[in-house]
């Protein structure tokens, strides 16, 4: 046994609960690397990436870790776990995932409301839109698309994750200049494009369902009205 005076052997940390020292920087790397998915959206796309790859029993250890870790990173629980929430399918991670974020006072609610479009219509006819809508804190998820009304889309790109303040001012989408315009307008105009694809037999672009919460009761009232005149 060492005197008093020793310095504790290896050991020792595991009755502490700290990593062994050779391990701390690793422990330290990864805090703050969490810390980073609060405002970095290339670093919230990597977490979501990395969890889809791991197999199941690697997850339930990344979600482990993220319990013990999380009280000692100065972020919304939403930053840690959203990423992981939009590729996870299983549902006891789900819901596991689901009440971190629900039990965390400091993860607010999405606003709707913040939602916001521009718009433009081209010489021939041809429309054109961008419509940024929040997803969680200050990350946005954005959609540009070139569509009519009356023959539906032409070209849909989406971007699922973009920090707020990354983004940069649109004059136009693919040559055509876009303004400011409220999105009821834009809503309801995707809506003619999605059922004038749905009458000409062909798949709703997939970016375009991850602002299906946007739409409301928009399709039902145009499903059975005359498209819209560009």
């Amino acid at each position: 046994m060492g005197e008093s005076g020793d310095k504790p052997d290896r050991g020792d940390s595991a009755m502490t609960g700290e990593p062994p020292p050779g391990l701390q920087h690793v422990r330290a790397a990864w805090r703050s690397w969490l810390s980073a998915l609060a405002t970095d959206a290339e670093a919230a796309m990597a977490a979501a990436l990395a969890y889809e790859s791991l197999p199941p029993e690697a997850r339930d250890a990344w979600l482990d870790a993220l319990q013990a870790d999380a009280p000692a990173v100065d972020v919304p629980a939403v930053a840690l776990y959203a990423p992981l929430l939009a590729v996870e399918s299983e549902e006891s991670r789900r819901e596991r995932i689901e009440a971190a974020i629900a039990s965390d006072r400091l993860s607010p609610a999405v606003d709707d409301s913040g939602a916001r479009a521009l718009r433009g219509v081209a010489k021939d006819g041809t429309h054109a839109c961008v419509v940024v809508a929040p997803v969680y804190l200050d990350f946005v998820q954005v959609l540009r698309c070139r569509y009519t009304p009356q023959g539906g889309f032409i070209a849909v790109r989406h971007d699922p994750l973009r920090h707020s303040g990354d983004l940069q001012p649109v004059l136009d989408v693919d040559g055509v200049a876009v303004e400011p315009t409220p999105l009821r307008v834009v809503v309801e105009e995707l809506a003619h494009a999605i059922l004038a694809d749905k009458r000409g037999q062909r798949a709703t672009p997939t970016a375009v369902a991850s602002f299906a919460h946007l739409f409301g009761p928009c399709l039902d009232e145009v499903e059975d009205a005359d498209p819209p005149r560009p």
